[in-house]
């Protein structure tokens, strides 16, 4: 997730990942000036280790498939990596529409991250 704060016209973003319990996973400042999310996202250390496919190991399952790797939330401005899982935008059926709803759930404890900071 990322934070801009404008001041006039400079500007710095925040990239961070954190998790519910307001856990700091990552954090990348800088790039001050006219930056957006996909351009810090090209900077960004943990991206860019993650697609050369050095990525923290988390093992979960799912559904009976085995994961090794995370997953972060994001919009659908990103790119369709399979390390994101973005919004459904228009959620049709139940089982889109609930998964929306706990989506929007945990962007809101990242979210509550950043108020923390």
């Amino acid at each position: 997730m990322f934070i801009r704060r404008d001041l006039h016209d400079l500007s710095i973003i925040l990239e961070t990942v954190a998790s519910y319990d307001l856990w700091i996973w990552h954090a990348f400042f800088g790039l001050p000036g006219s930056h957006n999310d996909i351009n810090v996202l090209e900077r960004s250390h943990l991206f860019a280790n993650h697609a050369e496919g050095c990525a923290p190991t988390a093992n979960y399952s799912i559904n009976g498939h085995n994961y090794t790797t995370g997953y972060y939330l994001a919009d659908g401005i990103y790119l369709p990596w399979s390390t994101f899982v973005k919004t459904i935008l228009h959620p049709q059926y139940n089982k889109h529409k609930n998964f929306a709803t706990a989506q929007e759930s945990i962007k809101k404890d990242v979210e509550r991250a950043f108020g923390v900071l």
